[in-house]
């Protein structure tokens, strides 16, 4: 029989919810992460999905990591698991210490970083492949914060040559359809228990 966390992870939803990549749903695994916490990464992974699919068709220039962005995605607050008060309430103190969990697990300092950077969208050294996170962090649950997204739109126009506006609309499209699911989304993270 299947213990919720693995549930969690392989769970289908409805609508499909997709499963997180293989070594990210292993790790969780190892560390016993709450299934609370597994299904919003599988939800924030899926939209980080959806973003980068469709920069790397609609912004082929745009210079991304998609994998990075993916893991990241699927990691982000791994933190959490130390600090389980903050799956259900506000706080920050999953953040580094997510990056050191990630770190000690073995993780490239190049995707641990999204532990840490995902809230901290205005930061001058933050990349495009921060901002996607953070975005996709945001845009799950129908979040719309005006600012990160014209950062977005700021590295999107350098890329592709675009009026401001267009790249706006573009982005202001693909984020409202992903909006539109959020409700789904919620109530498949919600049917798991912040304890195992």
């Amino acid at each position: 029989m299947k213990t919720r966390l693995e549930h969690a992870l392989t769970d289908p939803g409805e609508p499909p919810v997709r499963e997180l990549p293989a070594e990210v749903a292993d790790l969780l695994l190892q560390l016993r992460v709450p299934p609370r916490l597994a299904a919003h990464l599988r939800a924030v992974h899926d939209v980080a999905y959806e973003i980068t699919a469709w920069l790397a068709t609609a912004y082929s220039d745009l210079p991304f990591d998609r994998e990075a962005v993916l893991y990241g995605a699927a990691t982000h607050d791994i933190g959490k698991t130390i600090h389980v008060e903050e799956l259900s309430g506000p706080g920050s103190l999953h953040e580094k210490a997510g990056r050191q969990l990630l770190l000690d697990a073995g993780v490239a300092s190049h995707v641990a970083r999204f532990a840490a950077t995902h809230s901290n969208w205005t930061d001058p050294d933050i990349t495009v492949d921060d901002l996607v996170v953070s975005l996709a962090d945001k845009i799950w649950k129908a979040k719309r914060i005006r600012d990160l997204e014209q950062l977005l739109v700021d590295h999107l126009v350098i890329a592709s040559g675009q009026e401001p506006w267009q790249v706006f609309l573009g982005l202001d499209d693909q984020l409202g359809r992903l909006a539109d699911t959020a409700d789904s989304r919620l109530a498949f993270q919600n049917t798991y228990p912040i304890t195992g």
